[in-house]
């Protein structure tokens, strides 16, 4: 990377200014709750659909949308969202931030960038989970899939969360764990930004063409403050 003036480059994306904000994933970026996750899904398969292995797996390759839009995708019943959330909600207490995000956010977040989160999770949950982590109070903003018009890989819900942030499209970045991340922040125009250090195939998001690829949340911070500088 290298810097002209008050212009940030970086290979495989277009010049953009300063950074002054970050929007966040939350499932696989900053929490690992994929083991909730698994639980939460095979009861509700269970409980709605019956006997049969729970395709856990496929559930896996559209992590990033909204429950709904991927139950309609797997021509799964909607109704497993209810025993979904219940599971969910109930087994909160189980789901950790990565190792390194309570860092890299209070780091960031001393320097002055502002954060938002924009989730495939609905927002009462989202905003929930960070309220029990105890570090809610370190975003601006948290976002559901449930509060925008068109989830996941639509642009909506970066779109807002950069409004909300009070930034440009070229001051913001979107960090995802997942190709529908990627897709929603190159469709809203901002940079894209691959967490590898979650549950995701490295593979899949690095073919995905994401700006940046980092593997932990001290690189990410780093790149950050290279950025802001």
């Amino acid at each position: 990377m290298t810097r002209d003036d008050d212009t940030i480059r970086h290979p495989g994306a277009p010049a953009r200014t300063r950074l002054r904000a970050v929007v966040f994933d939350l499932d696989g970026v900053l929490v690992d709750s994929f083991g909730v996750m698994r639980e939460a899904f095979a009861t509700a398969y269970r409980e709605v659909v019956g006997a049969g292995e729970p395709p856990f797996e496929e559930y896996t390759q559209h992590l990033g949308r909204y429950f709904p839009d991927i139950m309609s995708m797997m021509g799964l019943p909607l109704e497993m969202e209810g025993p979904f959330v219940r599971e969910s909600y109930r087994l909160a207490h189980r789901v950790r931030l990565f190792d390194g995000v309570t860092a890299m956010l209070r780091d960031l977040h001393d320097s002055g960038i502002r954060f938002a989160v924009a989730t495939g999770k609905s927002g009462p949950r989202a905003r929930s989970l960070l309220a029990g982590l105890g570090v809610r109070h370190l975003f601006d903003h948290v976002i559901g899939s449930d509060e925008v018009a068109n989830a996941k890989p639509a642009p909506d819900i970066v779109l807002r969360a950069v409004d909300l942030l009070g930034v440009t499209r070229q001051e913001a970045v979107m960090v995802g764990d997942a190709v529908t991340d990627l897709a929603s922040a190159r469709a809203a125009g901002v940079t894209a930004i691959a967490a590898v250090w979650g549950e995701g195939d490295p593979a899949q998001l690095v073919a995905a063409g994401p700006d940046v690829v980092v593997a932990s949340p001290a690189e990410l911070r780093d790149w950050c403050r290279a950025a802001r500088a």
